[in-house]
């Protein structure tokens, strides 16, 4: 029986973390393996009412591991499928499970088997809802120049001659094969961990999913959308996404690390231009008052700043600052 390693990172959000963990917990009946619960640094006494809550009730399948520095999504995730599972064992596959999404019962098992019949599939993503019940977009295309230069206009006509680059997709029907997909709730085969390597540690937050499911495609894994396995998912918890007024840095960092580092510096470059592009054709709408303003305050001032440093000087390294959002999750 294939096993799974499901694990769930924390930063300062024990309770619903243990929410999550529970829904886990009976996701994963029948199925062998263990849930592992990261607390990501968070300093604040998590990890103590973590490791209390697991032992009080009795959770003998769930251990929680500290971290030991917080260096993002991705970093923090690699602790945990590194520990692998409690008797040291390696498990099959390992389960992304965000600490605010929760599992409907048969969540797990749907994934893995789509994982058993169809062994192509390196990862695996279910139909993300929220707890309204509306459906998240979670299916999304490589970003491109094309893309970043539709991303950036959001215009009627541009967006139709490009409807080919568009990023986020609209949600399937039925299992369907994506570029990418979100990691609130990812299945991931451990035979393509091991080919391609776990979550690049240089993305503090964001494209890191993007990343792995490139590196992925191109050692001929494929990534799939399994619609029939559902997760309430309330999102942007750690992040504070949605209150966002101005784009942090490391979305940038991110975004500029994707482009360079799996296209080349020409292509990073045509990137920012094309986005910029867009942007500015954008402002001229906006001005006009036919359109909607894309992307936050100050967003195409701090995009050229940014990528300019990081032409010329390079990218910070893929660390916790205080004055950032501490993350446990990736959302869009």
């Amino acid at each position: 029986m294939a096993s799974v390693l499901t694990v769930i990172l924390n930063w300062r959000t024990p309770d619903m973390t243990l929410r999550s963990a529970e829904a886990a917990i009976l996701a994963m009946e029948g199925i062998e393996g263990g849930i592992v619960i990261v607390d990501n640094d968070s300093g604040d006494g998590s990890e103590e009412r973590l490791r209390a809550a697991v032992a009080d009730r009795g959770w003998a399948r769930v251990r929680v591991i500290q971290s030991g520095h917080n260096g993002g999504f991705g970093a923090g995730n690699n602790v945990g499928i590194r520990a692998g599972l409690q008797d040291g064992a390696r498990p099959d596959h390992v389960y992304l499970l965000n600490s605010d999404a929760f599992p409907a019962k048969d969540a797990i098992r749907v994934l893995l088997d789509h994982m058993q019949s169809h062994p192509e599939t390196g990862m695996a993503g279910s139909y993300i809802h929220g707890t309204d019940d509306a459906p998240h977009v979670t299916c999304f295309r490589f970003p491109s120049v094309a893309s970043e230069f539709e991303g950036g206009a959001q215009t009627g006509p541009i967006s139709r001659i490009l409807r080919h680059a568009i990023i986020p997709q609209p949600i399937p029907d039925g299992t369907t094969r994506m570029d990418w997909v979100a990691g609130a709730s990812l299945m991931m085969r451990q035979d393509m961990l091991d080919r391609v390597g776990a979550f690049d540690e240089e993305y503090f937050l964001y494209f890191e999913e993007t990343d792995l499911c490139l590196r992925a495609a191109r050692a001929g894994w494929h990534t799939d959308y399994v619609p029939a396995s559902r997760v309430a998912h309330i999102g942007s918890v750690s992040t504070g996404m949605k209150e966002w007024g101005r784009t942090p840095g490391y979305w940038f960092d991110s975004r500029w690390r994707y482009f360079r580092k799996n296209h080349g510096l020409g292509t990073a470059i045509a990137a920012t231009l094309a986005q910029t592009a867009g942007l500015m054709i954008n402002r001229l709408r906006v001005a006009l008052g036919s359109s909607r303003r894309t992307g936050g305050q100050r967003f195409m001032r701090d995009l050229l700043a940014h990528d300019i440093r990081a032409l010329t000087t390079g990218i910070r390294p893929a660390v916790h600052h205080p004055d950032e959002a501490s993350v446990t999750e990736r959302t869009t």
